[in-house]
């Protein structure tokens, strides 16, 4: 069973499963990140999900090109975990099951393409004092021991 982070599902709620794929990048001691800013300003590992016919690689290369702007490289799966929520965008009840990876940034080509994003530089300290979900602290936390 692949563990669960954040809220408990809701009793008779209704979850539609909804693959993602998620980087975390190290750049020089520091981490691109995305900032969200749609109704709520969020601190994300940049990703998202799996589009049908596309396989978890496919979508992470182009899930960070779209959120950053920057081309990966090596990508290397770290794991797991799901979590529960409500995606006011797509008005949908999701388990998400987020894969995360950790991946090189080559370079940056281009701006974010995805409406409302924006790419961030933190220290590891500043990343997970503002990563919007429990999930991705955890693996960020991993990925520095």
């Amino acid at each position: 069973m692949i563990r669960r982070t954040g809220e408990t599902p809701q009793p008779g709620q209704s979850y539609t499963p909804r693959p993602g794929v998620y980087a975390i990048l190290p750049l020089q001691r520091r981490f691109l990140m995305t900032l969200e800013m749609a109704q709520d300003t969020e601190v994300q590992l940049p990703g998202g999900g799996i589009e049908a016919g596309e396989s978890p690689l496919q979508a992470l290369h182009r899930e960070v090109l779209e959120e950053t702007g920057w081309r990966i490289a090596r990508p290397r799966r770290l794991g797991a975990f799901r979590r529960f929520t409500y995606m006011k965008d797509y008005d949908l009840w999701a388990q998400k099951i987020c894969h995360i990876y950790v991946a090189h940034p080559v370079r940056q080509i281009a701006a974010p393409t995805e409406p409302h994003h924006a790419t961030m530089v933190l220290s590891a300290s500043e990343a997970l004092a503002t990563l919007a979900n429990e999930g991705d602290r955890l693996f960020l936390q991993r990925h520095l021991r």
